[in-house]
């Protein structure tokens, strides 16, 4: 029994050093990765530099948003079209078919 608490402590030391590895941009081999040399450097360049990837690819999503969303716009319109032009062909032939029962 103790063997097992013996581990289960390790076990929670090293999960305990794997949270405090450190924050993206704080240096390499510190959690903030080699992305470069200003990344590796870490403090606060690489810390304004992580933020700055952020904001990038947060850019890069909302413009990607905002397009799918234009797209989804002009498919419905087209949509819209197409059930207009539909809806005018029901009303010809409908009134075809009253023309062929006046006859």
């Amino acid at each position: 029994m103790q063997r097992a608490i013996t581990t289960f402590s390790r076990n929670m030391a090293s999960l305990s050093q794997v949270r405090m590895v450190g924050e993206r941009g704080s240096g390499a081999g510190k959690g903030g990765g080699g992305g470069g040399a200003i990344r590796e450097a870490g403090g606060t360049f690489g810390k304004m530099e992580a933020a700055h990837e952020d904001q990038y690819f947060y850019n890069q999503q909302k413009e990607q948003i905002q397009k799918l969303k234009e797209d989804l716009h002009d498919e419905i319109s087209f949509h819209e079209e197409q059930i207009k032009r539909h809806q005018e062909a029901i009303n010809r032939h409908k009134k075809r078919i009253t023309n062929i029962d006046n006859e």
